[in-house]
């Protein structure tokens, strides 16, 4: 019998890649949350409308599943991280709260939450999980969003121990890939690099957001949904929490230059010290997920690029409405 594999945030990046990832596969029955979005349309995904923040919608889509992957978030670039921080706070404290309840209260049988980097301190060397310390600062900019995620952390800790629940936490690194962020507004480092190199017309100047110095450990979306499968199929504790990035630092002006050489394109590059960044560097030691789980990436950071350009250049229109 298939296995019921709920996708909360299923119409958005991750969610998404993980969404058609699994209806691939014949161990599972997919169903995926959508909220504000149109569905995929596609032919392996049954999805359901839902507002995650409300108790009766979660507790619906929730009853009957045996694995629930959290992939659902309030999330957006470095503008809102730096302008407006609560954006990243409430709605995700609320919605994640709710969905661990309804998988503890259902007896679902393992519930994997994407957590993110943002409580560590930037580092030269990668960092490991128990690299985190609660009493060191966190950078001001990720403050709200970062403690938000270690409690939703805490809490599927906590679950864990009450019950029959599995949880998984993956603290993934930049993910990058086909279905992310390329509108200006929201995107991420390495998608808003994408939309600027495609659409700045040869010769002219492409400009770069601060020095360019800051650090990222970058990851392809398929790595992360191998990640999820490993976890799925491989762990046996109760609970756990697993780094998932390649374990390197590439410095976002030399990032920028990479993808530059790669869309073949003649840009020249300039930057703008006056437009909100955030200044850290970071990346992670995923030997954990390496000995427990069998995983470690396998897509290079220049294959991850050609394979995110010809997907942007074939799908311009949708790649404009993520």
């Amino acid at each position: 019998m298939k296995k019921k594999m709920l996708i909360c945030g299923a119409t958005g990046f991750i969610g998404r890649n993980c969404a058609e990832f699994f209806a691939e596969q014949e161990a599972y029955e997919v169903f995926g949350t959508t909220c504000r979005s149109e569905p995929s349309g596609h032919d392996g995904i049954e999805f359901l409308s839902a507002d995650l923040t409300n108790k009766s919608d979660v507790q619906r889509v929730v009853e009957g599943m045996d694995i629930v992957i959290q992939a659902a978030a309030t999330t957006s670039g470095a503008k809102d991280i730096v302008s407006s921080p609560c954006y990243h706070v409430t709605d995700n404290a609320v919605m994640n709260a709710l969905l661990f309840r309804a998988a503890f209260d259902l007896g679902v049988a393992h519930v994997l939450f994407f957590s993110c980097t943002t409580m560590y301190a930037s580092s030269p060397r990668p960092v490991k999980e128990t690299d985190f310390d609660a009493n060191a600062p966190i950078h001001g900019g990720y403050f709200g969003g970062a403690w938000t995620k270690v409690y939703n952390e805490k809490m599927c800790e906590f679950y864990a121990s009450q019950g029959s629940t599995r949880f998984t936490v993956a603290r993934h690194s930049n993910i990058y890939g086909p279905y992310d962020k390329y509108d200006l507004e929201r995107s991420h480092v390495f998608g808003a690099t994408i939309t600027k190199v495609e659409t700045t017309p040869e010769g002219e100047a492409l400009v770069i957001w601060g020095d360019g110095t800051q650090g990222r450990d970058l990851l392809h979306v398929s790595d992360l949904t191998r990640f999820v499968d490993a976890a799925l199929t491989r762990q046996e504790s109760a609970f756990e929490l697993f780094n998932v990035g390649c374990g390197r630092i590439i410095e976002v002006k030399d990032l920028v230059a990479k993808i530059i050489q790669h869309s073949g394109k003649r840009l020249r590059v300039e930057h703008d010290l006056k437009k909100p960044t955030v200044n850290t560097s970071l990346c992670l030691d995923s030997t954990r997920a390496r000995d427990l789980l069998g995983w470690q990436p396998r897509v290079s950071l220049d294959d991850g690029i050609q394979d995110t350009l010809q997907w942007y250049r074939q799908n311009a229109t949708v790649a404009n409405l993520c």
